[in-house]
Formats: C-alpha cells, structure tokens, sequence
C-alpha cells in the first residue's frame, strides 16, 4: 500500500464541492475526503474547539499517509489553519503541508469587482474571524469588504431544507442584510463551501449584474499552482485517479446527502475520530 493521497476535510458535506473541481481539474491525483458531520456544524463553535477538532482531523490524515491536507471548511480556515500551520506542523510532520480555502479566495476576489466593494457571504464563525477582510487587504487595499454571516444556510443544506420555501426567506433575509451594508457591491464571495447548492436562491434574490463566486474552482485552480510551485509536494502525491471518502456519522446518510454536493453516488465508511 503505497498511498499518499491528498487529503480534503470538511465539517460536513461543504468540501465536496471542493473536491469536484479538484477531480475535474486534477483527475490524476488520489483523494481522501473525510467529513466530521458528527460534530457538525462548525460555524457556531468557538475557536478552541474548532481548533481542536481540526486537528486531530489532520493528524488522522497524516497518519493515513496524506502528504498535503486541504481544509475545505472555511471555519476550519478561519479558526485553526494559521496555528496548526505555525504551531503544530513544524512538530507533527515538518515535510507535509496544511492548506485552507481563505487564502486562495482572497488572492483573486478583487479581480471580479469594478466598484472595489466585496461583499462576504460566511457561517458566524468565519465572518466573526475577519479572516476575509484581512487577507482581502492583503491583496487589494482599495477593496472594501463587507461582511454577513448566514447562521442558517449550513444546518438548512445539511438537513436537505435548502430547496423548501423556508429556505427562501433567509436567503432573501441575509443577502438584504449584506446588500444595506453598501450601495455599490458587485461582488459576492461564498465563503462556505456548502452554499453553491444555494447557488438557484442566491440568484433569485440577487440583484442583476452581481458577481456571485463560488471557491471551488478557484481553490483547484490554486492547488494546480501550488502543485506546480513546490515539485517537491507534488512528488510525494500518489497518482491512481483513486478516491475514498470518510464520516465520522452514519455512512448511509452521508452517501445519500453527498450526491448533491459531489454530483454522483459514493461509498464512505465510518470514521471514529477523537
């Protein structure tokens, strides 16, 4: 068993958007999905705790043979990438690497906009970590963001809720909230990978001529440069065009949900974690 597959983590189903435009963009590579839909969501929990939690997801992908870990959970992003990063790598595993969605994003979003006002659709924790506002600053200084969290987008997808007319009013709700923070946004980032299956209620409340970005390809995208920038990551990734797929709740029910977030059926197995 030589399997070093690049490993993709999710609080719960959100990364497997992600992961779709990663196999759409790097087929060749092998993938290790693993989703703590027991423990989630994590948009509410405090840093500790998410901080905690990612971790000992990252250590079990290590302990897979995992070279690279992608963190497609903006929370996760948010909350424990930086010091898992600083604090933890260099101990646990100085060759391997730890990558978030929130940089990647960051680094292209003030290419969508001509009026220079972003706005940030997130979960409470990722908007309550300024993550986005500083990393966008970062980039662009003459952008301004404006921020709005969406409390009840997550558990509404998770609980297949997001096509019902309940659904409806909070969309409309929080999209009103973010649009009276400016006049001229013309840019709205998802800064949550479960929120493209919103993408059809999104629209509908969304004034024309809005840019409305999703991160998955711009997260492939930014893992094929990665790849391509350090050879010496890319070397130790295996290349059989395999997938398996993880959840630390009931694997029948994950199967069931990740068909509309991946786009087909897959077969996950149950995963103890902590």
């Amino acid at each position: 068993m030589n399997k070093q597959p690049i490993g993709v983590f999710d609080s719960g189903y959100g990364g497997l958007t992600v992961l779709k435009e990663l196999t759409a963009l790097l087929p060749q590579y092998d993938y290790l999905y693993m989703g703590d839909n027991a423990r989630a969501p994590y948009g509410g929990r405090s840093f500790q705790t998410v901080y905690e939690y990612t971790l000992q997801a990252v250590k079990w992908f290590f302990e897979q043979g995992c070279p690279l870990v992608i963190l497609a959970c903006n929370t996760a992003s948010a909350k424990a990438l930086r010091t898992i990063q600083q604090i933890d790598l260099p101990q646990l595993a100085p060759q391997k690497r730890v990558l978030g969605v929130i940089r990647p994003s960051a680094e292209v979003i003030g290419n969508f906009t001509i009026s220079k006002q972003v706005g940030i659709l997130g979960t409470q924790g990722t908007i309550q970590s300024g993550s986005y506002i500083l990393e966008i600053q970062k980039f662009f200084p003459g952008v301004q963001v404006f921020q709005q969290a969406c409390p009840l987008w997550v558990p509404l997808i998770e609980n297949n809720e997001y096509l019902g007319d309940g659904a409806d009013y909070f969309v409309q709700k929080n999209i009103q909230s973010l649009l009276s923070k400016a006049k001229n946004i013309d840019t709205v980032l998802l800064a949550c990978t479960h929120y493209p299956l919103l993408l059809q209620k999104i629209v509908k409340y969304m004034p024309d001529g809005v840019n409305i970005v999703s991160q998955g390809p711009i997260v492939a995208q930014s893992l094929k440069d990665y790849l391509l920038r350090h050879p010496e990551i890319e070397a130790t990734c295996s290349k059989n065009s395999e997938l398996a797929f993880f959840t630390t709740d009931t694997a029948e029910d994950f199967d069931n949900h990740s068909i509309a977030f991946f786009g087909r059926q897959v077969q996950s197995k149950h995963l103890l974690l902590g």
